[in-house]
């Protein structure tokens, strides 16, 4: 017997004493199980809870986060990142209402086809969700798999994800296929660990994982090195005028796409919109912000502005729409309290 073919049982009873309660666990159906894992992706789960809960308060269903305003979507989102995560969410949820009457469908195929739902989401989906005994192969999973087994090859190759799915798939116990799919992640996520590491006494898989017998788990699972970031100088421009700040919505395509922004440029420079004098104010602090692709190194200056005429697009904000009204991306996090001091109440 190969070793991951040993995994089942005792995963799944491993899972019965030691799964944490989580609100899509309690009532997983198919809309919160899909809601939850669009905001799992790249977040931990101690990140999301706040924001799952406030976003099945408002929209509980797939008809609401249909008809929702996009910028109050972008507002319920803030601070989650990777925003056409929700962009993409809500154009699945018009998806359903116009192709499948509202009703979420159950064919993994049609699953699948939803804007923004990979092999994974839908994996997930149809599993915990629907009861199929299909795999969802996430990043604990590949890291479970991939120890367990000894495998060396580069998880980031899409060969290897089919391979490992292709594994799991037979083993895949048909009485229980959500609570096997749910007990691989929660493994990956709390014993099998990504950083640091694996707690290999507390695994149910201890007894036969090649990667515990042989001390490789440093080693494994493998990925291709990643590229290394770019890095930007930024200026932000704080612009304040009798209580309000200075906001400009950002492209409708591209990084933060549609979101508000304090107006930012490479280096020194001023905003190409503003036609007024030219900008200049004292520095007001520094912060950095990390994507995957590209570093922020912001440097805050602060301008008090004798005139309330902008650019056209821009708008003036006051604190309490900053925090109600305008999706403001966490980038931006680092210079808020120098804001805060300037028009908070």
């Amino acid at each position: 017997m190969q070793p991951l073919e040993q995994l089942p049982i005792p995963l799944l009873e491993w899972y019965r004493d030691n799964a944490r309660t989580l609100p899509w666990r309690t009532d997983p159906t198919p809309y919160h199980v899909w809601v939850s894992e669009i905001m799992l992706q790249q977040t931990r789960v101690a990140a999301v809870l706040d924001y799952y809960a406030r976003f099945m308060e408002e929209l509980p269903d797939v008809a609401a986060l249909a008809a929702v305003p996009e910028g109050r979507l972008m507002k319920l989102w803030q601070g989650l990142g990777y925003y056409s995560r929700a962009r993409n969410l809500q154009a699945a949820a018009r998806q359903i209402m116009e192709e499948h009457g509202g009703v979420f469908p159950t064919d993994y195929a049609q699953v699948r086809a939803l804007k923004g739902v990979g092999d994974y989401t839908a994996g997930a989906i149809c599993s915990i969700a629907l009861g199929q005994p299909v795999p969802a192969v996430d990043g604990n999973v590949l890291r479970v798999v991939t120890r367990i087994n000894g495998d060396q090859r580069d998880i980031t190759a899409q060969a290897t994800k089919k391979a490992i799915a292709d594994q799991l798939q037979p083993i895949i116990p048909l009485q229980a296929p959500g609570k096997f799919t749910q007990a691989m992640m929660e493994l990956g996520a709390t014993v099998c660990l990504p950083n640091g590491t694996p707690q290999c006494q507390r695994c149910p898989a201890r007894d036969f994982c090649v990667a515990c017998a042989q001390d490789s788990w440093s080693r494994i699972p493998v990925k291709a090195p990643k590229r290394p970031r770019r890095v930007e100088e930024r200026t932000v421009w704080l612009l304040f005028h009798q209580g309000r700040v200075a906001l400009r919505q950002r492209p409708a395509k591209g990084l933060l796409a549609g979101l508000w922004e304090f107006p930012n440029e490479l280096r020194d420079q001023q905003p190409p919109e503003w036609q007024g004098e030219p900008l200049c104010g004292p520095f007001a602090g520094v912060a950095r912000h990390i994507f995957s692709h590209v570093e922020w190194h912001l440097t805050a200056r602060r301008v008090h502005l004798e005139g309330d005429k902008l650019p056209q697009g821009w708008v003036w904000c006051t604190w309490q729409e900053l925090k109600e009204v305008y999706a403001v991306p966490s980038a931006f996090d680092g210079v808020l309290d120098v804001v805060k001091e300037e028009i908070g109440t």
